[in-house]
């Protein structure tokens, strides 16, 4: 099977108080490029996620979204900072001191000042975090992947319609060519007669010319190799995998053949066959861009 680059997959995963949401989403991109946006305090698991992914995704610039929402009552809980209140309570001494003023600090007065009391997030079981998110993170890359799957197949139908049709050009090419040296042949025998009138006409030179013509013209190990690599690319369609590159070789030497079929048409009827080829192989690279 082949995989489109682009896709989208979502999982949901609770796990008693706490829930894992996982999106995910990719276009095309040349290399395998992961954006990660997620809460802070798990950013260690960043290593962790992408090798995760590595094993669902080859190619593509993937977003990845990560929410996570806890909605338990033991989060965090109340220090008290024997340490800072100490301090405080020797700078109000100190300052009643020097100032003649009443020291008048009472328990709840000391208690609001700044870092006395302060609410601390009580430390994460990384395993059980990690064991929630690696199973929605798996939900959401296998949807991804069945999202890329269905896409590919019909990329993979398109493109072998488009291989088809290129087969039918080339067939018509080979077939002009013969017709092409009849024409210019006779065209070459007409010309000569209005030049000589009723001079005998010297077959051999006349077939030398011609001989010399189709040599110019010919085209047929431009169509051998076109016909090759057409046959290459829906052979590699049908063994599936991670082709997106070697699809676009071939097609870039589909194209090479192409142009220098164009380039050696000396007439009209081939050249529209060459030029309605190339649309189609154009047609067929940018298919093969959205291929994994």
């Amino acid at each position: 099977m082949i995989k489109s680059m682009t896709g989208f997959g979502r999982c949901e995963n609770h796990q008693g108080d706490k829930k894992f949401t996982v999106e995910i989403k990719a276009v095309n991109h040349r290399y395998f490029d992961v954006n990660i946006k997620m809460p802070k305090k798990f950013s260690f698991f960043e290593a962790a996620i992408r090798n995760v992914l590595k094993n669902y995704i080859q190619r593509g610039k993937v977003d990845l979204f990560i929410t996570y929402e806890d909605y338990a009552d033991t989060n965090y809980s109340l220090k008290y900072n024997e340490a800072v209140a100490a301090e405080y309570l020797s700078y109000f001494k100190k300052m009643s001191d020097t100032f003649g003023l009443k020291n008048d600090m009472t328990v709840s007065a000391l208690g609001k000042c700044p870092e006395v009391f302060a609410m601390e997030e009580q430390m994460i079981d990384e395993a059980k975090i990690w064991s929630a998110l690696e199973a929605a993170l798996k939900g959401a890359s296998e949807q991804f992947v069945a999202a890329r799957i269905a896409e590919g197949e019909a990329l993979k139908l398109d493109l072998m319609e488009k291989l088809e049709h290129m087969l039918d050009n080339v067939g018509r090419i080979e077939q002009r060519y013969p017709k092409i040296a009849a024409e210019y042949r006779k065209k070459l025998e007409e010309k000569v007669k209005e030049l000589l009138g009723d001079t005998q006409m010297d077959e051999g030179r006349i077939a030398a010319e011609v001989v010399i013509y189709s040599d110019k013209i010919c085209t047929d190990e431009e169509t051998v190799r076109l016909r090759s690599h057409i046959e290459n690319m829906k052979n590699t369609l049908e063994e599936g995998g991670g082709i997106g590159r070697k699809l676009d070789f071939i097609a870039q030497e589909m194209n090479r053949e192409a142009n220098t079929i164009l380039s050696k048409a000396n007439d009209l009827e081939t050249s529209n066959i060459a030029i309605d080829l190339k649309t189609e192989i154009e047609k067929v690279r940018e298919q093969i861009q959205n291929i994994e």
